[in-house]
């Protein structure tokens, strides 16, 4: 039974975030409708099967499931999700959708793709608990997502040039790796 401020405040059930195969990179589920693990993935693999013939690169689909609201949208190797309840507001769905993408989109300095998403999985995580708390929605807005998660993930010390500075350490050592094992 859900509490009871949910049937008054909008909500989602889920938030996920799947690769070009119908793979998890980030989810997040806010409900009892889907009780296991496996529950959950034969919803992501049943979803992903459905939308995955469609074209949601420009601007989001919405689609029904098995009585829920599905908004979503694609932009590179990465299908983007939100579910909610089906009387929930489309467009306040297809609201969350676009402030989670976008969110993504400035955290990944604009490179959304699988790789890129991966490596900064906790900046993800951490998009998707701003978004939203116990499936309520707390925040939409990208540019407020993304600052409070890139605040939320730099040290007191740091700044965001340090982290870049850093980031650009990181990659360059990755590639000398790469290159020495060649």
């Amino acid at each position: 039974m859900s509490p009871p401020y949910t049937d008054s405040c909008p909500s989602v059930k889920n938030i996920l975030l799947l690769d070009s195969e119908g793979k998890r990179v980030a989810v997040k589920y806010y409900s009892d409708d889907w009780p296991t693990n496996g529950a959950k993935e034969a919803y992501e693999k049943a979803i992903f099967t459905k939308t995955q013939k469609t074209n949601a690169r420009t601007e989001a689909e919405i689609t029904m499931y098995e009585n829920h609201i599905i908004v979503y949208k694609f932009v590179q190797d990465l299908h983007f999700f939100v579910t909610g309840s089906e009387d929930e507001n489309e467009m306040i769905l297809a609201t969350v959708l676009q402030g989670f993408f976008e969110a993504v989109g400035l955290l990944l300095r604009g490179n959304v793709e699988k790789r890129e998403a991966l490596e900064n999985l906790d900046l993800i995580l951490l998009c998707i608990d701003e978004i939203a708390d116990g499936g309520i929605i707390l925040e939409t807005d990208p540019n407020v997502i993304a600052g409070k998660v890139a605040s939320n993930s730099l040290d007191s010390a740091s700044s965001l040039s340090e982290q870049t500075l850093s980031q650009a350490l990181a990659t360059a050592r990755e590639h000398f790796t790469r290159s020495l094992l060649k």
